[in-house]
């Protein structure tokens, strides 16, 4: 009887339009998480490293006048922020989920803030520009969401 009662706390039940139509188990529940916690880290990397590197070698086509009232004379200093900072602690957050780490929530919530800080801050100097800036925003709080949802590793 305690296993079956143990067995019972380890599932979710899974509901549709009001109706339970089945359990998935909690360890099932919690890799469907990291799967998708995983791939979001690392889509959002690998973004902030094409963003980053594009700066870096000069952002052809991108308007220096967007820098005008900033610190910033060329996208050099932004991009390598962007490439190492952003797209590095995303790179650690993905790395942390896949190899199942006891460092996983602190890493990805560090690497959501990090990309929240980061919009905000371009959003403020540059304005509303690209649909990348709200699209990362929204990953940034599902990493935080996704987290919040992972159980303890």
């Amino acid at each position: 009887m305690l296993a079956r009662g143990a067995l019972l706390a380890s599932s979710v039940s899974v509901r549709r339009f009001g109706f339970v139509v089945g359990t998935v188990s909690s360890t099932r529940r919690d890799t469907w998480i990291r799967f998708g916690l995983a791939a979001l880290l690392a889509l959002v990397a690998l973004n902030a490293f094409g963003g980053g590197y594009y700066g870096m070698v000069g952002a052809e086509g991108v308007p220096t006048e967007w820098l005008a009232g900033s610190p910033f004379s060329s996208y050099l200093v932004p991009s390598a922020i962007l490439f190492f900072v952003v797209g590095g602690s995303f790179l650690v957050a993905t790395i942390a989920v896949l190899a199942r780490s006891r460092y996983v929530r602190i890493t990805a919530v560090a690497a959501a803030l990090i990309a929240l800080i980061w919009i905000a801050t371009q959003v403020a100097i540059i304005g509303a520009v690209s649909w990348l800036q709200p699209a990362t925003a929204c990953a940034a709080v599902l990493i935080l969401f996704l987290t919040r949802r992972l159980r303890a590793a």
